[in-house]
């Protein structure tokens, strides 16, 4: 195992995309994106549901922070690579829960001001 320091989930299904069918060719881009990036210290493992997406896309989760990400096509996982990966950027409109504080509002409810 090679010297990392984060560690990202991505669950494959079966849940999230048909037969995690979707799922596992996100995975497989995530792979994409990391291996291109040899400095980069992350290792990746693929899990299976999570129970977290409620049908909405893979999910994605990167420790030691303990960000969750919705995943949804092969452009989120390469944001979530080159913005919090490899530039320490977390990308906002993709998180949906933190570790320590629960779920995250991408947009308040109606009547929040």
């Amino acid at each position: 195992m090679r010297t990392h320091h984060r560690h990202v989930l991505m669950c494959v299904g079966p849940r999230c995309t048909d037969n995690g069918v979707l799922a596992e060719a996100m995975f497989g881009v995530l792979g994409e994106q990391i291996d291109a990036r040899p400095a980069l210290r992350v290792k990746r493992t693929r899990t299976h549901c999570m129970v977290a997406c409620k049908a909405q896309a893979p999910v994605l989760v990167v420790y030691p922070e303990g960000v969750w990400y919705r995943c949804e096509d092969a452009s989120a996982i390469e944001r979530v690579v080159v913005e919090h990966l490899e530039g320490g950027r977390e990308v906002s409109e993709l998180i949906f829960h933190r570790l320590g504080s629960g779920d995250v509002l991408s947009q308040p409810e109606s009547g929040d001001v």
